[in-house]
């Protein structure tokens, strides 16, 4: 039997919320979100320059963003919309950094009138961003950097294993263009660099992170020493991951932020780059473990499995349809009874794969049981769609007084219908 995950909802709250705000909902954990926040600032408090930028998209909820921003996070934008809504926080300036890929000229304007960071993702893109911007560059820009090949970290043995190939990923450049991109750059008047670069998604291990910091270090000193260019910050995106199986290790973030310092000492120090900051981007971790969906049990069906119908759905949650990603189900109220009985925990949607569990071990659940899903925080309201006319859920915050906010209402029949024309 998989261990135990605890959800920060009792069923007493759980019932007292769905009382005001009818089931499905997600709901988001302020004390987890802040106190995350503050261990990974910590972890890497040895940097001076050190910021994280919050991956808007895995959580595009101003509420969230606002808390972030309070506990020192930044936001990384990568669309137009994702733009205005930190702009509409009040979150601009190099609090932005602007990550996109096939990247349209308003957004690119739209990102400097804000004064974000940009970070190019294709060597064609540095005459495209020149000429969007009428030839007047910032003094700072990014590129992205993809090393091609295989990746591979760690070994099953050891508990891990990360196996990624960024050679079949879109984003980024190659070594050679990379040097190209900063060579127009430079000739067009930018003053400081950026290096931007990801591996590999929902990382555990803890050498993930200084070993992409090994491959930026050596490649921004060989940058530095080549081109004669300042390196202003390395951005190691995002990748640290969140243990949805509850027999999972968690990432130990200070042990994290300690590898990427040793080799920050090893490599960059001794190259006299002493000054360049770190950022990260973090999106799942910052949030998954701290969202849940609360759902009610609405139908059983007996037929050659067992079924509990839940009056969520996919459009919901994505990630298990999508992906046949796991996420852990707490019965509230039957937390400590048996878990003997064999279910397919479903949805109403017309598609076989709406499904949250398929053959999970749970107690014996009763038409009404409020269900919780975990680590929904991130990558869960943010992929939500309209299939079969379906409408998004609200969104709740638990504040850290123990009262619920409501930070985004559900969507009604009329917003569904408002683009239409009859």
């Amino acid at each position: 039997m998989l261990p135990k995950k605890t959800p920060f909802l009792t069923k007493d709250q759980a019932e007292e919320i769905a009382a005001r705000f009818p089931t499905p909902f997600h709901i988001y954990d302020e004390r987890g979100i802040r106190e995350n926040a503050r261990r990974l600032k910590a972890a890497f408090s040895w940097n001076p320059g050190y910021r994280e930028y919050f991956a808007v998209k895995a959580t595009p909820t101003p509420a969230i963003l606002k808390i972030l921003h309070e506990e020192g996070c930044g936001c990384d934008c990568s669309s137009m919309a994702e733009l205005i809504m930190s702009e509409r926080c009040g979150i601009v300036g190099s609090d932005i950094m602007f990550s996109s890929n096939n990247t349209p000229d308003d957004e690119f304007q739209k990102a400097a009138a804000l004064g974000s960071y940009i970070n190019l993702d294709d060597l064609t893109l540095v005459e495209q961003f020149a000429a969007a911007l009428g030839g007047v560059l910032p003094e700072t820009v990014c590129c992205r950097f993809n090393p091609g090949g295989l990746f591979s970290l760690g070994s099953s043995a050891e508990g891990f294993q990360v196996m990624d190939n960024p050679g079949e990923a879109k984003y980024g450049m190659t070594r050679e263009q990379l040097f190209e991109a900063f060579r127009r750059l430079k000739d067009l008047g930018v003053k400081h660099f950026g290096i931007h670069a990801f591996l590999a998604s929902n990382t555990l291990s803890n050498d993930y992170y200084p070993t992409l910091a090994r491959i930026l270090f050596t490649l921004a000193r060989e940058v530095h020493e080549t081109l004669g260019i300042h390196i202003r910050f390395l951005n190691l995106s995002g990748g640290i991951g969140v243990p949805y199986l509850p027999n999972q290790p968690e990432a130990d973030i200070m042990a994290i932020g300690e590898g990427v310092r040793r080799a920050y000492e090893e490599i960059l120090t001794p190259a006299g780059m002493g000054d360049v900051a770190l950022f990260t981007e973090l999106g799942r971790y910052m949030l998954a473990p701290y969202g849940h969906i609360v759902t009610r049990v609405t139908h059983q069906k007996h037929i050659y499995k067992e079924y509990l119908g839940v009056d969520a759905c996919a459009c919901n949650l994505m990630r298990p349809a999508m992906y046949g990603a796991y996420h852990h189900i707490t019965v509230l109220g039957r937390e400590n009874e048996k878990h003997n009985r064999k279910y397919d925990v479903v949805g109403n949607l017309c598609e076989n794969n709406d499904k949250f569990a398929i053959d999970r071990f749970l107690p014996e659940t009763q038409i009404g049981d409020l269900i919780v899903i975990h680590d929904t925080g991130a990558h869960g309201f943010s992929m939500g769609y309209n299939y079969n006319g379906k409408l998004r859920s609200a969104e709740l915050l638990l504040k850290e007084d123990g009262s619920v906010e409501m930070i985004r209402r559900a969507e009604t029949l009329d917003d569904y219908f408002a683009t239409l024309i009859w």
